[in-house]
């Protein structure tokens, strides 16, 4: 399995209440991407492939969730409008942003 299927698939299996508490306060999500993606660089993933997997996790919450606040919501709004190369881009600077709080 590719790392991205194993990534759309943990995000659909996520237990509702980490989810929802993941997803409550941007900080959290902050932090909670940033260990994912200090865990996929321990795996020994470059940034190209921590890239796809944070685009396989903005293409899941853009269609399956609901921002719960301001800055999910500007973020879901720019993946939405953005096409397939805007959202790549954006993933990489998920990524960078995620790297930044560790």
């Amino acid at each position: 399995m590719d790392i991205e299927n194993k990534v759309e698939k943990e995000a659909r299996q996520a237990d509702p209440e980490k989810k929802e508490e993941i997803l409550q306060s941007f900080d959290r999500f902050k932090d909670y991407l940033g260990d994912q993606v200090s865990k996929g660089e321990k795996l020994g993933l470059g940034e190209e492939a921590l890239a796809k997997g944070a685009e396989r996790v903005g293409d899941y919450l853009a269609k399956n969730e609901e921002p719960r606040n301001r800055e999910e919501k500007l973020l879901q709004e720019l993946w939405k409008l953005g096409d397939k190369e805007q959202r790549h881009q954006m993933a990489h600077l998920l990524v960078r942003l995620a790297q930044s709080t560790n």
